[in-house]
């Protein structure tokens, strides 16, 4: 938790994969919970670290829906929600800007 903390006070994203929605990841899910859904992005981890309860085949991006399903009820969202949230932060972080003019992702 520590580590996470000074990542983000740095001004680090967090990305959360596959692990978080494995059976024994119970101390992950309880220190991602104590983050701020602002500076947190989910990912694949392609082709590795695939989500429960396809562990053992090959991680594709088709398996990021179960990441994020398990990231939102860590940490008590509503999906959409989630989802809202963490590709404005995706968008932040890689400048992606949609063609705006404000510099957001809309």
């Amino acid at each position: 938790t520590d580590a996470a903390r000074r990542a983000i006070a740095a001004g680090f994203f967090l990305g959360v994969g596959g692990p978080i929605t494995y059976h024994k990841a119970n101390t992950r899910r309880e220190i991602t919970a104590e983050l701020p859904v602002n500076r947190l992005v989910v990912e694949t981890d392609s082709p590795y670290m695939t989500p429960h309860p396809h562990r053992g085949q090959r991680n594709e991006p088709a398996l990021l829906a179960l990441v994020a399903q398990s990231l939102s009820d860590v940490l008590g969202m509503q999906l959409e929600d989630l989802a809202t949230a963490t590709s404005a932060n995706a968008a932040r972080l890689f400048g992606w800007t949609n063609g705006s003019q404000d510099g957001q992702l809309h």
